[in-house]
């Protein structure tokens, strides 16, 4: 195929709501390049996009799927993307590697909180932005609720380039940019172009100016000609729209209808001709703070974005050329691991059809097959260049599980399978918890756990289980105690002998010294699961060897690893080891570890322990006439409110929540807001569990 340099590549990302249209806008696009005889459907699970077996099963988009077309002497990179936040991931990914955000609105139902959710992350990466109404030639759709909704979005910098009318019952698209009507059969297809009806002048002049005025507010020289002209030229205006879209301060709004192919073409016609290029926005920044340069004389740096396992082809792994050229066969070194990669085979990908290409520039996107040692998020690199791309950066996961194999046998098939999930999609997480003896899974919803647990046993034959996660509670105490214990063990020859006295209480950063006891040593221990143990040597008159407190400590230590009372972690204590006795054949480290175990326990029994449970920071984002069931919810959930923010008609609830009630609060949330609340949580600190509680998980 034609290799085009990076004024003639252009990178968009189709994102939007559930159900807005965007797998069948890529269809129809392909269709008008000419790059398809005929257009798929979702329902007749024959598109190009949605090729996994997952995604005919659900009739929905799961992963993001990147695609190309071929328009007017330029290549249009296409990447489709799942509508559900669930799979937020995919989204993030595309969007990174995009050079223009086309935002697919459904007209019959305007912005959904999916595409509210997702406009927050085009925001934060300034990305240019289209936005396009879907659905225009619906009964039930209504392009001006759908502007209205854009403009309370992105604020006054949305802009018309063009609205929907009817003419004598045919579905008409009037474009303000070109001041044409374009009039589509009931097929679709190439439009017949007419003057503006003469109903119609006022309002599309009206729109026409504001353009106008809205492109030379982004670039001084078209103010200027504006000033002095009145208006500008279609060219001009070109240009000052783009400059408008690289400031992230004009967005522009166009309408189709994807499903029976009405403005598709035009909208390419912009993309091509008007939309940002990889070449025009500004310099990206490596992670050392170098300026990766934008040119094909440049060394070459690929940035992996996205990773898919096939049964059939193994490993590919989709990335973007960010500086230089590529080649098949070139060896690159990745930043990460410093391991050559030989990429034996470059493709272009549609679907899950290959083609392959023999180089690929800078500003284009790509695919290889079967590298060794690199996944998402890595950077590859020519040999003596020490670049690192900026990775992506993915959301913690909402909704935790723990995963067993229902055969104990596969349980090393599971990991296995789990590491290659996760290396598709990042957000995907998988940790082993020494604490709680399980593997835990964490997941962006049910959804998202659902589409796992069906890639474990239909691509990789394991049939697994998800259960509640045990809590990771700690223990520690509210009062001093004092214990001793003596061990004397005789069995022929030499034998064990230790005793030990100490005084135990509770631990707070800045507390004063004990009082009473001749301090000899202090030693502070950060405990890796968090607060400390304080150790103080108070022995007078030699009655314990130095050598054996090592040893004691060492006792305390291991008790502190296994509570009495749950056997969760112990913290925030210190101990006064102040008096016992030795034997000068019998004692040794094993007799002192023992009796320094034992006489810890007693004392911790003595001292009124407790359990301090995990407390999160949530943060929910409801809408205003939602608040009050969420707030009942939360309080339900032993929620305590910290704050109440307002943005735009949203409440933003700030609360203290326990870490044991937000077990499946994902599903509920989304039942209580049909799915327009968002949340998330942070670790908070550990704080004391009510007493009632306390009791039952000690009793279970």
């Amino acid at each position: 195929m034609k290799v085009y340099d990076d004024k003639h590549i252009k990178n968009i990302v189709l994102v939007g709501a559930h159900n807005s249209g965007k797998t069948t806008l890529a269809e129809t696009m392909l269709f008008e390049a000419g790059l398809l005889n005929r257009r798929g459907t979702v329902e007749g699970k024959n598109t190009v996009s949605d090729y996994h077996d997952i995604e005919h099963e659900r009739g929905a988009s799961v992963f993001a799927t990147p695609l190309h077309t071929e328009w007017r002497n330029y290549k249009i990179n296409i990447i489709d993307t799942p509508g559900l936040d669930d799979f937020i991931g995919e989204i993030l990914a595309s969007i990174r590697v995009a050079d223009t955000i086309v935002t697919v609105i459904n007209g019959r139902h305007g912005v959904e909180i999916g595409t509210e959710i997702i406009w927050s992350y085009i925001d934060n990466y300034n990305k240019p932005t289209v936005f396009v109404v879907n659905q225009i030639d619906h009964p039930n759709a209504n392009f001006e609720d759908s502007f209205r909704d854009i403009k309370g979005l992105v604020g006054n910098n949305a802009v018309k380039i063009q609205y929907p009318i009817r003419v004598d019952g045919a579905q008409c698209i009037i474009d303000v940019l070109k001041m044409k009507c374009y009039k589509f059969s009931p097929e679709g297809g190439k439009p017949e172009k007419m003057p503006i009806p003469e109903n119609q002048k006022e309002v599309a002049d009206q729109l026409h100016n504001e353009l106008v005025e809205k492109a030379a507010e982004n670039d001084e020289e078209l103010m200027e000609l504006f000033f002095e002209k009145g208006t500008l030229s279609e060219d001009e205006m070109r240009q000052g729209i783009k400059a408008g879209m690289l400031n992230h301060e004009l967005f522009p709004v166009f309408c189709v209808s994807a499903l029976n192919d009405m403005g598709s073409g035009r909208l390419m016609g912009f993309i091509d001709n008007v939309a940002p290029a990889a070449a025009d926005l500004k310099p990206e920044q490596s992670v050392e703070g170098k300026t990766i340069a934008r040119t094909t004389e440049a060394p070459t740096i690929l940035f992996v974005f996205k990773t898919v396992h096939l049964p059939n082809l193994g490993q590919i792994s989709f990335f973007k050329v960010k500086s230089g050229v590529v080649k098949a066969n070139d060896k690159l070194v990745n930043s990460r691991t410093g391991e050559t990669e030989i990429l034996h085979q470059l493709y272009i990908m549609d679907g899950k059809k290959r083609e392959p290409v023999s180089r690929l520039v800078v500003g284009d996107i790509g695919a290889t097959l079967k590298l060794k040692y690199t996944e998402t998020n890595d950077t590859l690199q020519a040999e003596g260049h020490q670049v690192t791309i900026r990775p992506i950066a993915y959301p913690e996961p909402r909704t935790k599980k723990a995963v067993f194999a229902v055969n104990q046998n596969e349980d090393e098939k599971l990991s296995d399978a789990l590491k290659k999930i996760h290396s598709q999609d990042p957000t995907v997480v998988v940790s082993f918890s020494n604490e709680l003896k399980q593997q835990i899974l964490g997941c962006q919803g049910e959804l998202h756990l659902a589409t796992v647990a069906w890639a474990l046993e239909n691509n990789y034959g394991v049939k697994a289980e998800f259960k509640q996660p045990r809590i990771a509670y700690r223990e520690t105490i509210k009062r001093s105690s004092t214990a001793n214990y003596r061990h004397k063990k005789q069995s022929g020859g030499a034998g064990q002998f230790a005793q030990v006295h100490m005084k135990i209480e509770p631990w707070y950063d800045g507390m004063a010294e004990p009082e009473g006891f001749n301090i000899r040593g202090k030693e502070e221990v950060e405990l890796p699961w968090g607060g400390k143990l304080v150790f103080y040597n108070c022995i007078v008159g030699g009655v314990i060897d130095l050598r054996y407190l090592p040893s004691i400590k060492k006792g305390i230590l291991e008790v502190m690893e296994s509570g009495p009372l749950t056997g969760s972690y112990i913290r925030d204590v210190r101990v006064m080891v102040y008096d016992g006795k030795m034997h000068s054949v019998d004692s040794n480290d094993i007799a002192f570890k023992i009796a320094g175990a034992h006489a810890f326990k007693a004392a911790f029994m003595n001292a009124k322990p407790k359990l301090l449970e995990p407390i999160r920071e949530l943060t929910v984002k409801v809408p205003e006439e939602m608040v009050g069931s969420v707030m009942t919810d939360l309080q339900a959930r032993r929620s305590i409110i910290l704050g109440i923010d307002s943005s735009d008609h949203y409440q933003i609830l700030k609360c203290a929540t326990p870490e044991s009630e937000l077990y499946g609060y994902s599903t509920n949330l989304r039942s209580l807001t049909q799915g327009k609340a968002t949340f998330k949580s942070a670790f908070s600190s550990f704080e004391p569990v009510p007493e009632n509680i306390q009791q039952r998980l000690v009793n279970a």
